[in-house]
């Protein structure tokens, strides 16, 4: 298991090729690149914040969680933080199993807590001003179908 928050760019195709390489065991490899998107149009950048120590905290606690629920062999989550423009690549799941099954239920549930959860405050900024982005009910209702 790795996580990582970072400033920097990452580069998926590399991230994922480097990601179980040698593991025989693997079956099943699934992935997801986040991307930051101009949604209404005349974004500037958007700025993503955090706390160092405990935003790493509860990405490991909820990356155990995962490995608790499915039979993973292994999983990576990174996430970046500071100023990016629109198609800057966010954030990456990706989590191997022997079966895809588990491969997908688990990058599923950590994509929906990282999109409600984790700790990140984003702000977009346009021309025509600065604004946090607020949460999202829909997102609050993916997250609910794992605590059934």
């Amino acid at each position: 298991m790795r996580v990582v928050v970072q400033e920097a760019p990452f580069d998926p195709g590399a991230e994922l090729n480097a990601f179980g390489k040698g593991d025989t065991d693997i079956g099943a490899v699934v992935s997801f690149t986040g991307v930051t998107r101009d949604v209404s149009g005349g974004l500037s950048r958007m700025q993503i914040e955090h706390y160092p120590g405990m935003t790493e905290r509860a990405l490991t606690q909820i990356c155990e969680e995962a490995q608790s629920r499915w039979s993973l062999a292994d999983l990576l989550v990174i996430h970046r933080h500071g100023v990016m423009e629109a198609g800057d690549n966010i954030m990456m799941v990706v989590t191997a199993s022997r079966h895809r099954a588990d491969a997908f239920a688990a990058a599923d549930f950590l994509m929906d807590y990282l999109k409600s959860r984790a700790p990140f405050w984003k702000k977009e900024v346009t021309v025509d001003g600065a604004d946090w982005v607020a949460a999202k009910d829909s997102d609050e209702d993916a997250l609910d179908r794992w605590s059934q």
